[in-house]
């Protein structure tokens, strides 16, 4: 997965450095989940919905962080659509999972943005799948303000970093100061380089 990864995303200065980063940028529709017959009405579920400019602009959002990371510290920060692999080769959470296994770092980007079911849902089979040697290689950042037992649990179960961010200066900043340590830690430190 590393070698079709670093194909498809193209050239930047350290091309062999993978941050994969993930947020919210499509919606959902909880029900759509749900076996045929199951009644809907039946089940108690949160919606995944959430306003459609605020999704474009997450989206918007996560391509300006990945620009900013590509170009300093010249990482290959991607998302998930980068990867272009079909639904039909490999499922979403698959393809998560598989993502993660093949990057130097995974970054969670919650923003305040309705319910994030499908983030934590991805968040938590990424984790769980790279628990504990990958805890150190995870950053989960949460948009100030946002208040989640979840958010605790990420520490508790599974050891991985979370910080809170104020604006997107301050998310880019933060993301940038975590990459530039896992990489330091893989060429001097205690961290197996990928």
């Amino acid at each position: 997965m590393r070698d079709r990864l670093i194909a498809e995303l193209g050239a930047v200065r350290y091309e062999g450095f993978l941050v994969y980063l993930m947020g919210p940028y499509t919606t959902f529709e909880v029900t759509d989940l749900l076996p045929d017959e199951t009644d809907p009405e039946s089940v108690s579920l949160p919606s995944a919905q959430a306003d459609s400019k605020a999704i474009d602009e997450m989206q918007r959002r996560l391509r300006r962080v990945q620009g900013s990371l590509r170009a300093d510290p010249g990482i290959n920060a991607f998302l998930a659509i980068d990867a272009n692999v079909p639904l039909e080769e490999m499922n979403a959470a698959t393809q998560s999972i598989k993502l993660a296994r093949a990057s130097n770092a995974v970054v969670f980007i919650v923003p305040q943005l309705g319910d994030n079911l499908g983030v934590g849902m991805e968040i938590g089979s990424v984790l769980e799948d790279r628990y504990p040697d990958g805890a150190d290689r995870t950053l989960l950042a949460h948009e100030a303000g946002i208040s989640s037992a979840m958010l605790g649990g990420v520490t508790t179960r599974w050891n991985a970093r979370i910080t809170p961010y104020d604006d997107e200066t301050d998310l880019i900043d933060e993301i940038r100061n975590f990459v530039v340590e896992i990489m330091t830690r893989e060429q001097f430190g205690d961290l197996e380089p990928k």
